[in-house]
C-alpha cells in the first residue's frame, strides 16, 4: 500500500496596510527562504496598499497616462518590477495576495507535490506547474467572486478575473501577474472590493487602451443585491473579508491544508510583528512592516536568479 503524503499547509497571513515595496522586499525574502529549504510552508501575505503604480518587466511607460506632476502631487509611486504582466494599479480598497508557493516539476523525486484540487490533499499529490497554478489563482478569484454573488471567470488570452466574458463589455475585475524563481511563486493577484475606479484613469490597464475595470461594489449594485453601493468608499473591513473567502478558496484549488488565522479574528499588527520574527529567524535582514509612507522612485532590484513567468 502506497505511503500517504502528508499535508501541504498554506499558511495565510493577514497584514493589513502595507507599503508596496515593503511587501515587494518581504516577498523575495520568503521566496528566498522558501528555494532554499529554510522555510517549510508555503505563505500567502494578504493585505492592501496605499495607491501605487506597477510596471511588469517587459511593461511600456507608455501606458502610464497620468503625467509626472499629478502623480508626485498624488504621492503615487511608479515602480517597475520583475513579474509578468502589464500596469496595473494598487490602492484602497483591493485585496492583494502574494503566494509563496514552492512549484514543482513532474520529475522532482522524493518530494511531495501539490494538484490542483481538495482531493490532492492527501496521498500521492499531482505536481503543480506554472499553468496550474495560474489556473488556480483565476478560479480563486472566480470563486471570491461568486461567493459575494457575482459570476466571474478566466478570459482566454487575458490573465485575470472578468465579469461578463462572454458579453459585449468584459469588465476586468482581478488583475493576475506573477514571478517563478528558483522554483517558488511571489507576486500574484489583485482583486478590486470597493476600490475607487476612477484611479484606473491614470493607466492603460494591464496595457490595453479602452479597458473596462470593475469592483465587486460595482458589479453586485449592478446586479441589484440588497444593500450593495456601486459608490462605497474604499473600506480595509472590506478587503479583510474578501481576503478570508480568497485564501479559503486558493487553498482548495492548489489541493492545500489552510494555515493561519483569517480576519475577522486575524490581526494584521500581531502577524506583521510574527513575520518580522520568522524573516529575522530565517537570518534575513527584517524589511520592517511600518505604515506605509510615500516614496520617490528608485530602481527595481535584480534577481539573482531568475525565474519563468
Amino acid at each position: 500500500m502506497e505511503e500517504q503524503a502528508p499535508p501541504r499547509l498554506l499558511r495565510a497571513r493577514w497584514l493589513g496596510r502595507v507599503a508596496y515595496r515593503e511587501a515587494w522586499a518581504l516577498q523575495r525574502k520568503l521566496a528566498e527562504a522558501r528555494a532554499a529549504g529554510a522555510l517549510r510552508e508555503d505563505q500567502l501575505l494578504l493585505l492592501e496598499h496605499d495607491p501605487v503604480l506597477t510596471l511588469g518587466r517587459n511593461a511600456l511607460q507608455a501606458h502610464v497616462l497620468a503625467p509626472p506632476e499629478l502623480l508626485a502631487e498624488r504621492g503615487i509611486e511608479v515602480v517597475r518590477v520583475e513579474r509578468g504582466g502589464e500596469v496595473t494599479y494598487h490602492g484602497p480598497g483591493q485585496l492583494v495576495a502574494y503566494p509563496i508557493v514552492a512549484l514543482l516539476s513532474p520529475d522532482a523525486p522524493g518530494v511531495p507535490a501539490v494538484g490542483a484540487g481538495a482531493e490532492a490533499v492527501v496521498g500521492v499529490r499531482r505536481p503543480l506547474g506554472v499553468r496550474a497554478y495560474v489556473e488556480a489563482l483565476e478560479a480563486a478569484m472566480a470563486d471570491t467572486c461568486a461567493a459575494a454573488g457575482v459570476v466571474a471567470g478566466p478570459r482566454e488570452g487575458h490573465p485575470g478575473c472578468w465579469v461578463e466574458v462572454a458579453g459585449i463589455l468584459p469588465r476586468k475585475v482581478g488583475a493576475l501577474g506573477i514571478r517563478v524563481a528558483r522554483g517558488v511563486t511571489y507576486h500574484g493577484i489583485a482583486l478590486n472590493v470597493t476600490t475607487n475606479l476612477a484611479d484606473f484613469e491614470l493607466i492603460d490597464p494591464c496595457g490595453m487602451p479602452g479597458l473596462w475595470t470593475t469592483s465587486l461594489a460595482s458589479e453586485r449594485a449592478r446586479a441589484g443585491i440588497p444593500g450593495a453601493d456601486a459608490d462605497a468608499p474604499p473600506d480595509t473591513a472590506s478587503v479583510a473579508a474578501t481576503a478570508a473567502v480568497f485564501a479559503t478558496a486558493l487553498a482548495r484549488r492548489l489541493g492545500c491544508v489552510l494555515a493561519g488565522e483569517l480576519p475577522p479574528r486575524a490581526s494584521a499588527a500581531g502577524e506583521r510583528r510574527a513575520i518580522e520574527a520568522l524573516v529575522d529567524e530565517l537570518g534575513m535582514p527584517s524589511p520592517a512592516l511600518a505604515p506605509p509612507t510615500p516614496a520617490l522612485a528608485a530602481p527595481a532590484p535584480t534577481l539573482a536568479q531568475a525565474g519563468a513567468s
